[in-house]
């Protein structure tokens, strides 16, 4: 865990929820930005039609390319949004008519990110009449390029931000493209490929493709996927992406998902009637993102895309295997980080504005988690680096609010040409590739460029709480409550309560991870239970604290069919 940080109550906005809305929800909601009750609506028919700029182009493509039968190629990318994308293309487009469906989805450690020239070559064997790229493809300028030069057209499906040029595509959707004017810029890219295919069932049904040997899709039968991409990509929770989440949970939780979903959940220890949002993220996305960091994302596909259960639950094993090995390499990777930052246990003032890590031995792959992690101990933007080849690093970056990385590796790119090599992301991570030898001078440019980006107040750790819950709110009835009440995700997140508490016992469960009952400051009933991950060994358990401060979430537990209550510990120190 990081160090306590400084904690800033959440204030309410003024709201006019109804009655119907129970008191502590109003509070919840208002800081987080809602006013009434129609903020709360998470019904289809509430999503923003899929007006987007290309669309119109985009569906008449794919309209002619159903009719003629032709050959249609996805080529995704290699994480969750990614995997979950390619999955919904190939199986939407087969719904709605398409007999000709194959995906293609690069390697990292062989081709890097996107539609590259490299991948354009792989493609082309496959002979393709139409590539449509998904979670990629708005920076691929010289692979959408090197298809033209094939006679491939290309339709490119993308929410990350664009550059300055765009790539000369046959169609781009993607509503983060200059001049779009659908509202919801939020979408993740399996976000943009479930518009498209909302979008491409309206004109084929104007086209009279619909009877009955043909019959029209429920397009929302794919939501499930369309929330686990959502979630995993860690994009902003706002109301469209709010309705996609809890439409896609409903129909987890009914049981009415793809088989490769359901075993995922097998896998993690996870029941789908409880799934929340956060089970997505950190028991399906992982196992998922866990192909495309050590192997080939292809499994992940053909796990979301099989019919058989069986056949899912043995591709699921294999991710849940591929994820205990990435966690081995993890913690071997944030031991080695931590040894070259010791120093700044000594001395925190020394800390870098922003910080980069490099080491040879490290894996491409996780280099992602890696920053993430050293990201939240020290509260600095990070990029860590690993070899990609003998003259080449690849680093991945996370940032922290008030950041934008993407625009940042852009400013550093503008004012140091030559420097990088590639970039491109968006505001909280971001990828990119220099020359080995010229490590040092990124570092020192990167520093300066998060010293003028960001204010001290930044660059300090500090967390926003919805304050103190009374002991009388402490209960179950208030855990489940807050569990029905999200989907709660990046930008609307989850409640989180501080307080102090009596620390009635202690121990270790699994490898670092500190189990705790707790009962109130002032002793007494009622007690219950609290978990707080990854605790620093070297100082927890420890027998001379009596009182500690918590940061917590409120949730339930179940264990044997038996529902209590548990604090999920984020922040702690003893007192």
């Amino acid at each position: 865990m990081a160090d306590f940080p400084k904690i800033i109550l959440r204030e309410p906005a003024a709201a006019e929820f109804s009655a119907a809305v129970p008191t502590l929800l109003q509070r919840l909601y208002a800081s987080r930005g809602l006013s009434r009750d129609a903020d709360l609506e998470s019904g289809l028919e509430h999503l923003p039609k899929p007006e987007m700029k290309g669309m119109p182009e985009a569906c008449a493509l794919l309209a002619s390319a159903l009719e003629k039968q032709h050959r249609l190629l996805i080529v995704g990318d290699f994480d969750c949004d990614g995997a979950t994308s390619t999955s919904l293309a190939v199986l939407g487009l087969r719904a709605l008519g398409a007999v000709d469906v194959d995906y293609l989805v690069p390697n990292r450690f062989e081709y890097g990110y996107g539609l590259t020239p490299e991948i354009v070559a792989v493609a082309a064997e496959r002979q393709p009449d139409l590539i449509i790229t998904v979670d990629n493809g708005i920076s691929s300028i010289d692979g959408v390029a090197a298809a033209a030069k094939l006679g491939i057209p290309v339709l490119v499906t993308d929410h990350h931000l664009p550059g300055d040029t765009l790539p000369r595509a046959a169609a781009i959707v993607n509503p983060n493209q200059y001049g779009c004017p659908f509202v919801g810029k939020s979408l993740a890219g399996v976000g943009v490929m479930f518009y498209v295919l909302l979008a491409l069932r309206s004109e084929l049904q104007q086209r009279g493709w619909f009877n009955a040997e043909r019959v029209k899709p429920n397009l929302a039968e794919f939501l499930d996927l369309v929330a686990l991409g959502t979630v995993a990509d860690v994009v902003p929770l706002e109301q469209l992406n709010r309705i996609l989440v809890e439409q896609g949970l409903r129909r987890i939780r009914a049981g009415r998902c793809r088989p490769g979903i359901q075993a995922l959940l097998q896998v993690a220890g996870k029941e789908s009637g409880r799934l929340v949002a956060s089970d997505m993220g950190f028991a399906i996305g992982p196992r998922l993102n866990a192909a495309g960091r050590l192997d080939d994302m292809s499994l992940g596909i053909r796990c979301l895309l099989t019919d058989d259960a069986d056949t899912a639950l043995s591709l699921a094993a294999e991710l849940d295997d591929l994820n205990r090995e990435r966690r081995a390499i993890e913690q071997s990777m944030k031991d080695d980080a931590m040894r070259v930052l010791a120093h700044l246990q000594l001395d925190p003032t020394a800390v870098p504005n922003g910080i980069c890590l490099y080491d040879p031995t490290w894996h491409q792959g996780v280099v992602g988690i890696l920053a993430s992690r050293i990201k939240d101990r020290y509260h600095r933007p990070v990029i860590a680096f690993a070899d990609a080849d003998d003259d080449e690093i690849k680093g991945s970056a996370r940032s922290i609010p008030g950041l934008h990385m993407r625009d940042a590796l852009d400013l550093i790119a503008k004012r140091n040409p030559g420097l990088l090599n590639k970039f491109g992301g968006h505001a909280m991570a971001a990828g990119m590739s220099l020359a080995k030898a010229d490590y040092g001078r990124f570092t020192e440019a990167f520093d300066a460029i998060v010293a003028e980006l960001t204010s001290p107040e930044q660059l300090t750790a500090a967390v926003y709480s919805d304050g103190e819950l009374t002991t009388q709110d402490l209960s179950l009835e208030r855990a489940e409550l807050l569990r029905s009440a999200g989907p709660w995700g990046q930008s609307f997140p989850e409640p989180l309560f501080h307080g102090r508490f009596k620390l009635m016992q202690q121990r270790i469960v699994g490898a670092r991870h500190l189990k705790m009952v707790l009962a109130p400051e002032q002793g007494g009933e009622p007690v219950f239970d609290a978990i707080a991950f990854n605790i620093d060994t070297d100082v927890w358990p420890n027998p001379a604290t009596e009182y500690v401060e918590l940061v917590y979430k409120l949730d339930s537990n179940l264990f044997r069919e038996r529902l209590s209550l548990q604090l999920m510990v984020e922040h702690l120190r003893p007192l």
